[in-house]
């Protein structure tokens, strides 16, 4: 069966951090995403043709977007005998903390993938996509990469040789996101981090990590919900947050396991048993509509797949 002459690719949103594993955790949310349409063309490299959705003005230079930087990478990596031609359509608002640079660049990836009479693996995909993240982030992270290509959730470790670890998500639990209407950049939300961890908050942020992974391997709910809580990165970026303390602890009383911040913000989540999904979202959704601010909502199913080919020809 040969190759195709082109291929349309979705690629999910995506949460990361999720709150105790700053840079390594993440997971798909499956309700949006961005679709990328890659072809074969007789012109050399990568070219943009089109950027069109939501997100607004996006430059077209494929080095400065990062679904073009992956291309990049990728093309000059494999060296196909033809170019790859793009169109991106963006699902994702831009600055909300939902991955929308991660998803353009693993959408282009995939797309392209369909291309080669040789598809290469999804964890060689993963480290292209990289390269189209750093150009939005300034550095290289792949804690909403991983979920948007591997889907569920997912632990990432390592850079140069990253090892993927999708993480089995206890059954009936969801979670619950609610987006402000503000932007927040992600390179603005990482320069405020100090880049020193007291001992103690070390100790206790790893314990949480490991609590928490521990609680989804044996669906342990109780281990999730005492182990569901970032003390070094979430009191730092609450502040760029209006509301963000009263949606926290109104979900919390409402019977979250666990809220905190998606990725750089503003977009907060939870997680929920899917009986109680409902309130906790609207009890998020209480203090930021009090507080003035328009907000888009949704629940979400933590064990959907990641990325794929949804049309070629």
């Amino acid at each position: 069966m040969s190759a195709a002459q082109w291929a349309t690719a979705f690629a999910p949103a995506s949460v990361g951090n999720v709150a105790i594993g700053f840079d390594i955790l993440g997971f798909a949310v499956d309700a949006l995403g961005d679709r990328v349409t890659v072809s074969r063309s007789a012109r050399p490299g990568v070219t943009i043709t089109a950027v069109s959705g939501i997100a607004g003005e996006l430059p077209t230079d494929p080095a400065q977007n990062t679904a073009g930087r992956a291309l990049q990478a990728m093309h000059a990596a494999l060296a196909p005998p033809f170019g790859f031609e793009m169109r991106i359509e963006k699902g994702i608002p831009l600055g909300s903390g939902l991955g929308g640079s991660a998803a353009s660049a693993v959408g282009a990836v995939v797309a392209a993938n369909a291309l080669l009479e040789q598809p290469i693996e999804k964890i060689e995909l993963l480290k292209f996509a990289m390269q189209g993240e750093a150009v939005a982030s300034g550095s290289l992270h792949v804690d909403n990469i991983s979920p948007s290509l591997f889907g569920g959730l997912v632990l990432t470790v390592g850079i140069d040789h990253p090892r993927v670890k999708r993480i089995p998500v206890p059954p009936g639990v969801c979670a619950v996101l609610i987006h402000p209407h503000m932007f927040l950049a992600t390179r603005q939300a990482r320069a405020i981090l100090k880049r020193d961890v007291p001992l103690a908050d070390f100790v206790w942020q790893t314990a949480n990590l490991a609590g928490f992974i521990s609680g989804c391997y044996t669906d342990d709910l109780d281990m999730i919900r005492a182990s569901f809580e970032d003390v070094v990165i979430e009191p730092q970026r609450q502040a760029l947050i209006p509301g963000f303390a009263a949606v926290r602890a109104a979900a919390l009383a409402a019977g979250a396991l666990g809220c905190s911040i998606s990725g750089a913000g503003p977009t907060l989540f939870a997680w929920a048993l899917e009986t109680q999904a409902q309130a906790v979202l609207a009890a998020m959704r209480a203090p930021l509509v009090a507080g003035g601010a328009g907000v888009d909502e949704w629940i979400v199913d933590l064990h959907r797949d990641g990325a794929r080919v949804v049309a070629s020809g």
